[in-house]
């Protein structure tokens, strides 16, 4: 945070990290900015329509959360999909160079409809793979640990399997985060904090300005993972208490943690807005671990992607700042 400016209000706008792009979502709606190869910043405005403005019942608090959760996903998805073609990614990676054996010969054989398929199935086992390792493995480690104590942590499964899940979760990001286009992306995401930061602190939106803001940001998607994994420990504790025998078969406990999901999405993205306008000790306490994780999922940008962020943010607001603070 620059020390020679003061926060004057809280904004509205939010974004993601692309490959080498950036999205943002503002009172104006959503655009997407991408450093094309030729060196130009391409900048396109994107619709992006809530369910939750068609169906009342969906924009309810709690509901809201996992509503949005889910759109978000499949809208940044999309976002990330368009940006790495645009920035030419997806032909450096299917480059004769860059390609395998096996590649060239799936590409040479197989239909786009059979390659498609073969997309569809690996998103699925990377659905599974994420299961396996921040639900069934954690519940697996604190079964391993309370057996070797004879049952004495039975009592406090919940607490060690958040723990776990932490454990993780951190192990996972740190480790992908040595990739260097994984490292590229979380540069841009530090560029787009950075620059939702000085608009916040009433800067004018300069290379230079940008350049002096934090990179920890306290409405982060990173703040809102660590947000869920706590009220998740909260919600299984009180379960686990309730209901005691639940917790002794792993697969019902499997499928409790499944269904309370949403649940936790929820009241998570409510702990997020909660945030985003107050600044008190119990929202410090919950973003502290987020912000600290934050030293991995972002990283120090250049000024090309400062670049990236101010026009992908300059596209999202509107001419009044009062009119982009959060209400």
């Amino acid at each position: 945070m620059s020390k020679n400016s003061s926060v004057i209000h809280k904004t509205s706008v939010g974004g993601q990290a692309l490959i080498e792009g950036i999205m943002m979502q503002g009172p104006k709606g959503a655009a997407m900015s991408v450093r094309l190869p030729d060196g130009t910043i391409d900048t396109e405005e994107k619709e992006f329509r809530h369910i939750r403005d068609k169906v009342k019942f969906l924009g309810f608090p709690v509901i809201r959360g996992c509503v949005n959760f889910v759109e978000s996903m499949i809208f940044g998805y999309k976002c990330l999909m368009e940006s790495a073609e645009k920035s030419g990614f997806e032909e450096i990676e299917n480059s004769e160079e860059n390609q395998s054996k096996l590649d060239k010969w799936l590409s040479e054989h197989l239909s786009k409809k059979v390659m498609s398929v073969i997309t569809g199935v690996a998103s699925v086992l990377g659905v599974l793979l994420a299961f396996a390792l921040f639900f069934f493995l954690p519940s697996k480690i604190t079964d391993f640990f309370n057996n070797l104590a004879s049952g004495a942590l039975t009592n406090f499964r919940a607490l060690i399997e958040g723990i776990m899940r932490m454990i993780i979760f951190i192990a996972y990001i740190a480790l992908v985060s040595l990739m260097k286009d994984i490292k590229r992306t979380f540069m841009y995401h530090g560029a787009e904090h950075k620059t939702i930061f000085c608009y916040e602190h009433g800067l004018e939106l300069t290379v230079e300005n940008v350049r002096k803001q934090s990179r920890f940001h306290p409405r982060c998607g990173t703040s809102f993972m660590f947000v869920m994994i706590i009220i998740s420990v909260i919600i299984s504790s009180i379960i686990s208490v309730a209901f005691p025998y639940l917790r002794n078969n792993i697969a019902v406990w499997m499928i409790i943690k499944l269904l309370i999901l949403p649940l936790v999405m929820g009241f998570g993205y409510e702990f997020i807005k909660y945030a985003g306008r107050h600044d008190n000790l119990l929202v410090k306490i919950l973003s502290a671990p987020g912000l600290w994780m934050q030293r991995l999922t972002t990283k120090e940008p250049d000024d090309s992607m400062i670049e990236v962020g101010i026009a992908a943010f300059k596209a999202v607001i509107t001419d009044n700042p009062e009119d982009d603070a959060i209400r």
